[in-house]
């Protein structure tokens, strides 16, 4: 998947992030700016990278400020965040058997 345009999703309140993901053609680079940043900024950076790695994107800027967000959020928002700056449609469901 390649970034196209600058896309957002999620909100600023409690228990949410917002993730902004930009084009870029140095890798991955990530902007975090959280109140838990010393606790935690590792696993949000790692959820966030590995959600990018998912989808095979190799090159963004990603900023994200993050409320207190679990990883399942942290993962849905990268992942919405990212299909529209792909401007892509192509979501690949999940279903459970």
């Amino acid at each position: 998947m390649k970034i196209v345009k600058a896309a957002q999703a999620g909100t600023v309140e409690s228990s949410d992030i917002v993730v902004k993901i930009e084009p870029n053609e140095n890798g991955v680079e990530i902007e975090l700016t959280s109140s838990v940043k010393q606790q935690y900024g590792t696993q949000i950076e790692t959820v966030i990278r590995e959600t990018l790695k998912e989808l095979g994107i190799e090159n963004a800027k990603v900023t994200a400020i993050d409320k207190g967000a679990l990883d399942c959020t942290v993962r849905a928002r990268t992942q919405a965040a990212a299909f529209r700056a792909a401007d892509s449609t192509d979501y690949p469901w999940k279903t459970e058997a």
